[in-house]
């Protein structure tokens, strides 16, 4: 059906579509040129886009390294409340090898975990932040009972920055 012939439209919302069918069918002439942005109005669009990502990048990424060394003592923390709540029952920490697992299963050998009440964690121990798993030595050479840490971004001991030691 053309736009220009005279069929009546009928329905619902007729007198609607009636008249703009007739003013579509009067813009039949050629298409006029359309104003656009030109080069170098994009270009300077580009580059006011490219300072503003320079200047805020690293801005953000330097709070995501703060995140995840926040997100590392938090979970230090928790791990190490959950240590403490082992050692009431058990009258000992774990040992390095039973390591944090003993916080949720029952360990064996030594020293013996004779009143093991677990799981003292609601979830398996995770990774840290960067990855890596957590570093638990008992009895501690830092800290009496336990030495519970993670290494970093690098997952080595020492460093700096993002690569530094996090403790509890």
């Amino acid at each position: 059906m053309s736009f220009r012939s005279s069929a009546r439209v009928a329905g619902p919302g007729a007198d609607r579509i009636a008249p703009r069918a007739a003013r579509l069918a009067s813009c039949a002439g050629p298409l006029e040129p359309r104003a656009g942005f030109t080069l170098i109005e994009l270009l300077v669009v580009i580059v006011v886009i490219s300072l503003l990502a320079g200047l805020v990048g690293p801005l953000v990424f330097r709070n995501v390294s703060d995140a995840k060394v926040s997100a590392a003592k938090a979970q230090l923390e928790l791990f190490s409340l959950a240590l403490d709540q082992y050692r009431l029952d058990n009258d000992y920490y774990p040992s390095t090898a039973q390591g944090l697992e003993a916080l949720r299963t029952a360990p064996s050998g030594e020293p013996a975990a004779r009143n093991w009440r677990g799981p003292y964690l609601r979830r398996a121990v995770p990774l840290d932040p960067w990855g890596h798993p957590y570093a638990y030595v008992s009895p501690g050479e830092r800290n009496p009972g336990f030495d519970l840490l993670c290494y970093g971004r690098d997952g080595r001991p020492g460093g700096s920055g993002e690569d530094s030691d996090v403790s509890q």
